[in-house]
């Protein structure tokens, strides 16, 4: 008798025969609105809740899950209707979940069809290891459930932010309330656009008489409020090479004298430190993996493409430099899976902190590899692979945006080489 498929065979399954196919209903159903109107729920293509409807029925719901969900809220979350189940089928580490994340890298939809997409992810994990039961059950089940999204707000356009101590965004005593006030301007704040956005994650310098001792690493802090609410403007939408990324979209948003209370800081003053650490490890990996997805997907279609058409008397796949270029993107495919895997096991066995090393290694290398994939995937299309009629562009568009997203690259190698460099005194000191 044969054995049942698998969590992961059954997801594949679902990408390629739902997912995939659904792509071109998503951009019909958003190419019929203009300007502000794409960011209204109407351009919310409707598909996109039926493939919700389907992952959850399959087991496919929230897999990014760290750990179980506190017992407080499944039973909150039994009193909701209609029943979504928001505790995951399995409870993976970062090197099982990996694999799933580059079966859902392959498709845009694929990640939010799952609830697994991002920003939304790491606001999750934040509230789930951090946040306050109120926090919790305001912000986080509507999040679980799939009926909101959420925005993370911390770059900013007046500073390089790749320094978290150049922000100017600041959290200071409120004289008449005794609460607080932030003030300033955030922007590439992903999915504040989105129409469903119910909650922002706000990084702010918080002002040096708030803070003691203990608490006045980097100096920020990290607060949590609903969308909208008085004093957050959302000022215009921006775009990438071109791309909108409507309704989900990127924003940027002003901040003028808004309230904050007590109970909407996470964690306390001046601890968002380790809070973002925390939030950015497991999404790298998450990252990544989607990234070597999606970077595999148009792999795929470059291999279909050599076998299809012919150049001067003979099928693409025959010429050197096209073979040459297949043995070239299968090599860094596998060589960026298998790095990310890597830094995957080492985070699940010496724990976020001790794979800084790797986590660097695969930000940096990953986008990398996966744009020379897609790049030389565009250039065996040739014409056809600059435009919208195949998913090439949009992909390389992505891939080096990421080479910015969550830090630069020269970040990333300036935190590696000051490991290695350390390890190697390390050594020296022994001799």
């Amino acid at each position: 008798m044969a054995n049942p498929p698998s969590l992961q065979s059954k997801l594949q399954s679902f990408v390629k025969s739902d997912v995939i196919p659904s792509e071109s209903l998503y951009d019909t159903h958003i190419a019929q609105f203009n300007q502000q109107d794409r960011w209204s729920l109407e351009a919310v293509p409707p598909v996109l809740e039926q493939l919700k409807s389907k992952a959850q029925k399959l087991g496919f719901w929230n897999l990014f899950l760290p750990h179980r969900i506190p017992e407080e809220l499944i039973r909150l979350n039994t009193n909701i209707v209609p029943a979504i189940p928001i505790q995951p089928a399995s409870v993976l580490s970062n090197y099982e979940y990996a694999k799933y994340a580059e079966i859902m890298g392959s498709s845009p939809l694929a990640s939010e069809a799952c609830n697994c997409s991002a920003p939304d992810t790491g606001n999750m994990e934040v509230l789930l290891k951090f946040g306050t039961l109120h926090q919790q059950t305001k912000y986080l089940l509507p999040l679980l459930r799939g009926e909101a999204r959420s925005a993370f707000l911390m770059t900013e356009p007046q500073v390089a932010s790749s320094d978290a101590r150049n922000l100017q965004t600041l959290l200071s005593p409120h004289s008449k309330s005794g609460k607080y006030v932030i003030s300033g301007k955030k922007w590439w704040s992903t999915g504040a656009m989105d129409p469903r956005c119910q909650m922002v994650i706000i990084v702010a310098k918080t002002c040096p008489s708030l803070l003691s001792e203990k608490n006045s690493r980097g100096g920020q802090s990290i607060v949590v409020l609903p969308l909208p609410y008085p004093g957050i403007k959302l000022v215009r939408p921006l775009t990438v090479f071109g791309y909108d990324d409507a309704p989900h979209g990127h924003a940027e948003v002003e901040l003028s004298n808004v309230l904050v209370d007590e109970k909407d800081i996470i964690l306390g003053l001046g601890r968002g430190f380790e809070i973002a650490q925390e939030r950015l490890g497991p999404g790298r990996i998450h990252h990544c993996m989607r990234a070597i997805g999606l970077a595999a997907r148009c792999y795929e279609l470059m291999l279909q493409r050599t076998l299809t058409r012919s150049t001067f008397s003979k099928p693409l796949h025959s010429h050197g430099s096209i073979r040459e270029m297949i043995a070239d993107s299968a090599t860094d495919l596998e060589s960026a899976r298998l790095l990310t895997l890597s830094c995957a096991a080492e985070m699940d066995d010496k724990g976020n902190k001790y794979a800084r090393d790797k986590i660097a290694m695969i930000k940096v290398a990953v986008p990398q590899l996966t744009s020379k994939v897609v790049d030389r995937a565009v250039q065996v299309f040739g014409g056809a692979g600059v435009c919208d009629d195949f998913p090439l562009a949009r992909a390389l568009v992505g891939l080096r945006t990421l080479r910015i997203a969550d830090g630069p690259d020269e970040v990333h190698k300036q935190t590696l080489a000051l490991i290695e460099i350390k390890k190697a005194k390390q050594v020296q000191s022994r001799l």
